[in-house]
Order: structure tokens, then C-alpha cells, then sequence
């Protein structure tokens, strides 16, 4: 410690018209040495860490500017974004509606489709048993027709001789002619 402060005290008595030299005392040189560095550095770094530390000071600025742009770019786009959401919910809303309407509309037509079908099957059917027992109806009576006179006939050629015979087609030409002659 009492070598700087010799250095400093040293430093009063330094002759001024000296040569210019190297001090090559270590302890006595450094601060002095440092506090022309530094001043040098204040004095022409001071320009450059002003500008620099501007440059920046803008970049930054810049920088926040273009995040507040963005941002509200953002935000207006999220607007519209909503917008275009809600109106979309109603539409999908409304063509929910729509379509359980229209669900309902077919679903009414299919069961009166349905029902005018299977009524007409049911006409369909009725007539089709109608006819069935109309024509069963007349096979039976043919068939009953036929076998009364298929009977009636076997009767007669068993019991008709030819005499009965001629007897019956006498008698029935006798009505026939008494048939006439009151129709005349």
C-alpha cells in the first residue's frame, strides 16, 4: 500500500520537461495507465455506445411495434374468426332445423305412401278371394251341374224304354206346341 501511494506522490514531482518514456515500474504505471485508457475509451466510446446502444433502443422499439401490428392482426383476424363461427353455428342451426323438418316431411310421406300401398294390396287381395270364390263358386257348380245331369241321365237310360220315351218326347212336343200357340 505504501507503494501507490509513493506512485501517486511521485506523480507531483514529475519534471515537464522531461522526455517522453517508459515507466516500467508496474505499480506506479498501472492506474495511470488505466485512467488515460478509460478516459480515452468515455471520451471517444461514449459516440459509439450512444449510437449503438440507439440502434438498439430502435430495433427494439421496432420490434415492439411490429409485435403490437401483429398483434392486432390477431385480434382482428380472431374477430372475424368468431364472426364467421357464429354465423356458420347458424346456419349448421338452421339446417339441423331444416333437415329434422324435412326428416319429419319424408318420414310423414313414407308412412302415407305406405298406407295407400297396403290399403291398395288390401283391395287387391279382397278382389283377388272374390274372384277365387266366384270361380270355385262356379267349378263347384259345374261340377254339381254335371254330375245332377250325368245322374239324371243314367237315371233315364236305366228306367226309359223305348216305349217311355217316346211317350216323354210326346208329351214335351205337346208343350212345346201349347207354348206356342199361347205366346201367338
Amino acid at each position: 500500500m505504501k507503494n501507490v501511494t509513493d506512485s501517486f506522490i511521485s506523480l507531483g514531482y514529475w519534471p515537464s520537461a522531461e522526455s517522453f518514456g517508459f515507466n516500467t515500474d508496474i505499480l506506479a504505471t498501472n492506474p495511470i495507465n488505466l485512467s488515460v485508457v478509460l478516459g480515452v475509451l468515455i471520451f471517444f466510446g461514449k459516440g459509439v455506445l450512444s449510437d449503438l446502444l440507439d440502434n438498439r433502443k430502435q430495433r427494439i422499439l421496432k420490434t415492439i411495434q411490429n409485435s403490437e401490428d401483429l398483434r392486432e392482426g390477431a385480434i382482428e383476424q380472431l374477430e372475424k374468426a368468431r364472426t364467421r363461427l357464429r354465423k356458420v353455428e347458424m346456419e349448421a342451426d338452421q339446417f339441423r332445423v331444416n333437415g329434422y323438418s324435412e326428416i319429419e316431411r319424408e318420414k310423414l310421406n313414407l308412412i302415407n305412401s305406405t298406407s295407400k300401398s297396403l290399403e291398395q294390396l288390401e283391395n287387391y287381395k279382397n278382389e283377388t278371394i272374390r274372384f277365387e270364390q266366384q270361380r270355385a263358386i262356379n267349378q263347384v257348380r259345374q261340377q254339381v251341374f254335371q254330375q245332377a245331369l250325368q245322374g239324371a241321365l243314367g237315371t233315364l237310360n236305366s228306367c226309359l224304354d223305348n216305349e217311355l220315351h217316346l211317350r216323354t218326347i210326346s208329351a214335351n212336343i205337346g208343350m212345346f206346341g201349347t207354348m206356342k200357340e199361347i205366346t201367338n
